[in-house]
């Protein structure tokens, strides 16, 4: 989901250096990126106030206006510093827009596990996250699947639904999560490993919970 690493280290020395250029176009080709991360996470309710797209400008900005002082300490690496404004915009966004509405955005979905019995928690990730090109009707069978898993999810805690969304959706390594969270590797490995034990039992309430 993030762009490669080695192009964007190249454009950060380039824009070290005060290429203009660079730094416009380091920006720009994570854009894509920052959206779909942000839209993983908006609450479904607040979707209708607020759209993702401004927040990612709103991100762009500010990583502009705060880049040099990145360039000159990058304790860590670029798209985990992007997704770190990201998510504090989008609490502000959440925090902002449920005050609002008197917390009258509850989550409306309610998980009919029965449904679910025959697709397994890692099944649904992985075919969602597949990027090739669809039919019609395999796009529409993904967008199901995309509402029953996102359905899922959403009863996960707050702990739990954010190492799925960032292993599975995001792409990112243990290695990644565990720098993006401030925890050590093997806390960051155990954590997804409960949430996908979690996930599973919401899916199939049948499921061994000590299978991995």
């Amino acid at each position: 989901m993030w762009p490669d690493s080695h192009e964007t280290q190249e454009l950060l020395q380039q824009a070290k250096a005060g290429d203009r250029a660079a730094i416009d176009r380091l920006l720009e080709r994570h854009r894509d990126a920052l959206r779909k991360m942000i839209e993983l996470r908006m609450d479904q309710q607040i979707e209708r106030r607020v759209d993702a797209s401004d927040i990612v400008q709103d991100v762009l900005i500010d990583a502009n206006r705060r880049l040099t002082d990145y360039l000159g300490s990058p304790d860590l690496p670029f798209h985990l510093w992007l997704r770190h404004m990201a998510k504090d915009r989008l609490i502000d966004a959440h925090r902002r827009h449920r005050s609002a509405a008197r917390r009258s955005v509850n989550r409306e979905q309610s998980l009919n596990t029965a449904s679910y019995a025959d697709e397994s928690a890692l099944d649904l990730a992985a075919r969602l996250s597949d990027n090739r090109e669809l039919t019609p009707a395999t796009a529409a069978t993904q967008r199901e699947l995309q509402s029953r898993f996102r359905a899922a999810v959403e009863q996960l805690d707050e702990h739990d639904r954010e190492v799925i969304l960032m292993r599975h959706f995001e792409h990112l390594s243990n290695q990644e999560v565990a720098r993006a969270l401030d925890i050590s590797e093997p806390t960051a490995g155990m954590r997804y490993l409960r949430a996908v034990r979690r996930l599973r039992k919401l899916l199939n309430p049948d499921a061994d919970e000590s299978s991995p």
